[in-house]
């Protein structure tokens, strides 16, 4: 696979294969991931790589407080307050493609409430990433850490391995910075599910479309 097949074909895998991922190929993945661009070679990024009971620990203590009606509490705002066009149409459109694949529709709540909750548990994947930065640093080392995380799923991929990153793990930041013991110096920007994609799950048979190059670029000279 090169890299511009690396790049086109990446996709966020919802469903994965009951096999372990053994820490080599974690170490393998951050080793080339770690030569992502940083501002001055900060290299902002820290990881903390999880699996088995903190994974069941971090999804129940979650779940737990949004079924308890605790208001989330993220280190920094993901999405706008108010949706604007075209971004309005498109996370629609995701949503409807998303639970479609699953056939769930927008009147059945309980069941959109349910695989929603599998955020939490990484989607089954047998390894979750969590993505922290200095609540110190500025929003170029948000840049930096940006690249770092594309770097990680491309790396994945690179030995047969698939990702899904996931802004929904950092709605409780104190919750997962109490279970895997990180400072609230520590901004948690997101988690990642890694592992051996469900080839067959229909959740993974959907893809989301892109607007073409000519609509978001502007040529000049």
């Amino acid at each position: 696979m090169n890299v511009l097949e690396a790049i086109k074909g990446r996709h966020s895998a919802r469903a994965f294969l009951n096999l372990s991922v053994d820490k080599k190929s974690i170490t393998t993945i951050l080793e080339v991931a770690r030569f992502a661009p940083s501002g001055v070679n900060t290299q902002p990024w820290e990881v903390v790589v999880v699996q088995g009971n903190y994974i069941q620990q971090i999804g129940d203590a979650i779940i737990a407080a949004r079924e308890a009606g605790t208001p989330e509490n993220p280190d920094y705002h993901y999405y706008p307050t108010e949706w604007i066009e075209p971004y309005k149409s498109r996370r629609k459109a995701c949503g409807l493609a998303l639970y479609s694949s699953i056939n769930i529709t927008l009147q059945d709540k309980e069941k959109r409430k349910e695989a929603w909750y599998r955020n939490y548990y990484f989607f089954g994947a047998p390894i979750g990433l969590l993505f922290f930065l200095e609540t110190k640093l500025e929003k170029g080392s948000w840049i930096d850490m940006g690249m770092f995380i594309q770097n990680v799923m491309l790396a994945a991929r690179g030995i047969g391995l698939e990702t899904c990153p996931q802004a929904s793990l950092a709605e409780y930041p104190d919750i997962v910075r109490g279970i895997v013991g990180v400072s609230k110096e520590k901004a948690l920007l997101c988690g990642m599910a890694l592992g051996y994609e469900d080839q067959n799950h229909p959740i993974n048979q959907y893809r989301t479309e892109r607007e073409p190059v000519e609509k978001f670029t502007t040529f000049l000279g």
